[in-house]
């Protein structure tokens, strides 16, 4: 298992005042806007960047998330976010985000503690997809190798599913 937090950098955003919503706290559009910048830094990391894109003319297109909202998030918070890799095969990669509200230090934000509750998860199963066939295509063997270096188990919280409510 490698130690992702080391090779995939934190994301880091500060709250700003047009991603507060009427309930005075960060608006549910802007915690998936943050985890899309995140996806983006993953993707920069593992060789899927604008480079990868523009010579293969494939991406990661997300099919699947499952957003959990677990706290409240105030104008000028400081966000880190961490990605944590589940898993790739041939054309698919499964990887969570968690998204934590830290302190800021003189030289920015600080990292989150060990033992720190996020504000907010996603899970996210994307697939590697051929933009000019229009259809889904296997990763390149380095980019493959890349993704499932990265793997470490999931969290506990990963995998489940919407509760159902009423009879």
């Amino acid at each position: 298992m490698t130690d992702t937090t080391a090779q995939l950098p934190l994301l880091r955003r500060t709250v700003r005042p047009e991603w507060i919503d009427y309930n005075g706290h960060m608006s549910e559009a802007f915690y998936v806007l943050v985890f899309g910048y995140a996806t983006d830094a993953m993707m920069i990391e593992t060789g899927l960047h604008a480079g990868y894109r523009e010579s293969t003319g494939c991406s990661l297109y997300t099919v699947e998330a499952h957003i959990r909202y677990l706290s409240d998030v105030a104008e000028g918070s400081q966000l880190v976010v961490r990605t944590r890799m589940l898993g790739a095969d041939a054309k698919k990669a499964r990887f969570t985000h968690e998204m934590y509200v830290v302190e800021s230090t003189g030289e920015g934000a600080a990292e989150p503690a060990p033992d720190a509750t996020p504000v907010a998860t996603t899970e996210l199963l994307a697939l590697h997809v051929d933009q000019n066939a229009g259809r889904t295509t296997p990763f390149p063997d380095e980019i493959r190798e890349r993704l499932t270096g990265l793997a470490e188990p999931a969290p506990e919280w990963a995998g489940r599913s919407i509760a159902t409510v009423g009879g």
